[in-house]
């Protein structure tokens, strides 16, 4: 089960791109399972040298009576030291911000997220997108591929 950011990809341009751990509680989890997640303005930040996905939705698990979350809560990304360094040198340039691309989860059952360090693209960059996207779907349409 894949959740995807299709958004990220259009507002920005992915420069490079990371997998990390992501700290949930039960029901969380098991929401995630379900596919009931959302990363409407979600994004990324960098605070005292760890790195948390803010606004990330999560929606409460039927089951979970009064042991359910927070839909919007904080949740902390798990990376090795030296990608946070590294991810931390480069937002202090101007233009890059982290975005998170996908949640999935892994073949050994941790729910893991890919962030993507962006930078964002500008008016015309997004209409070459659109230009893109739509000859690409033409020739699917009519070559059937």
């Amino acid at each position: 089960m894949d959740i995807s950011n299709r958004k990220a990809y259009f507002e920005y341009s992915i420069l490079q791109k990371y997998t990390a751990g992501i700290v949930l509680t039960g029901t969380e989890i098991k929401s995630i399972r379900e596919g009931k997640a959302s990363f409407n303005d979600s994004y990324c930040l960098l605070f005292n040298g760890e790195l948390f996905l803010r606004s990330l939705h999560i929606a409460e698990y039927k089951q979970g009576s009064i042991y359910n979350h927070n839909p919007t809560r904080e949740r902390k990304l798990l990376l090795r030291k030296a990608e946070i360094k590294k991810l931390e040198s480069k937002m202090k340039e101007k233009g890059y911000t982290i975005v998170p691309l996908k949640i999935f989860i892994a073949s050994n059952g941790y729910a893991k997220v890919e962030i993507g360090l962006a930078k964002g693209k500008k008016l015309h960059d997004k209409r070459e997108s659109i230009k893109e996207r739509e000859t690409t779907r033409e020739i699917k349409r009519k070559y059937g591929l």
